[in-house]
């Protein structure tokens, strides 16, 4: 069998995906595909579904039957093997959920992240200390130091996917709670708008917040990100975490019913420009 592990990298949903269009292209079922390799018609689907990582000799099987010439199979075959070589953040594997690790995969692959959060600044957007006083709560079920350090490491290198040429835009819209409730001392706050403020001269940057003054919004479910990617393989993702794990749709009705409720908060929401100008004038009054 091809092996398993925790969650798939965006390249191999993506060679998983251009798998399954081979060999539909090929006018193969998944029965007649699992014969080849004499496997299970399970495991045929598991790789078009990046369930489990692609085992070279199988995926050569595959392409030599789908007829695909050797030049482009062994493009394919290269572009398997980069795929399943660990991610960065397979690093911190002893504390990053599996749940998660698809979305930070999702993240660096990303060329639009549209963010709500109701609750607290981005992880993106965090500075150190904000990060380990949100960690030290117990957010995320694990409050020992070593650990959180571990997490505010990590959360940390995912933030250089901002300062990257090709960086994603990011376009956030933050309830008004996120900037009134207090993480760790005043400085620490202070800091974290500092950040918020230098994040909003990034041209790829947008941050709003959902004033208190401007009433109910439709987002106020809950937290969630909306991914979108330049690869014509993958559509547009939708993440949706909870207490002990997380959710990932990428059926249209529910992305375009989320990018529906983004937009409108978007229109409900201050302007980049009066987000700026809250942004100041909480800063004088830390």
């Amino acid at each position: 069998m091809s092996e398993p592990r925790s969650a798939p990298t965006v390249g191999q949903v993506v060679l998983g995906r251009r798998l399954l269009d081979l060999r539909e292209r090929a006018g193969l079922k998944r029965e007649e595909a699992a014969r080849i390799l004499r496997v299970a018609p399970a495991t045929v689907r598991r790789m078009e579904m990046a369930e489990v990582a692609l085992k070279i000799p199988y995926l050569q099987l595959l392409l030599k039957a789908y007829g695909v010439e050797a030049d482009e199979a062994d493009a394919f075959v290269q572009l398997a093997e980069d795929a399943n070589r660990p991610g960065w953040w397979q690093r911190f594997h002893d504390i990053l959920p599996g749940w998660f690790s698809m979305h930070v995969s999702l993240e660096g692959a990303a060329s639009l992240i549209r963010q709500y959060e109701p609750h607290f600044v981005p992880g993106l957007l965090q500075t150190e200390d904000y990060a380990r006083g949100v960690l030290r709560s117990g957010a995320i079920g694990q409050t020992r130091p070593e650990d959180i350090e571990r997490h505010v490491a990590l959360r940390m290198q995912r933030q250089d996917l901002l300062a990257r040429e090709d960086a994603p835009r990011l376009w956030v819209v933050m309830d008004e709670t996120v900037l009134r409730r207090p993480v760790g001392s005043a400085q620490v706050m202070r800091a974290q708008i500092e950040k918020l403020l230098d994040a909003t001269q990034l041209p790829h940057v947008t941050l709003q917040v959902a004033e208190f003054s401007a009433g109910p919004h439709p987002g106020t479910y809950g937290p969630f990100v909306l991914f979108r990617f330049a690869m014509p393989e993958l559509p547009d993702m939708v993440y949706s975490e909870y207490l002990t794990g997380a959710v990932y749709l990428d059926a249209r009705p529910e992305v375009a019913a989320h990018l529906e409720v983004m937009d409108r908060m978007a229109a409900h929401a201050a302007t980049a420009h009066r987000t700026k100008e809250i942004l100041e004038d909480l800063r004088k009054e830390l």
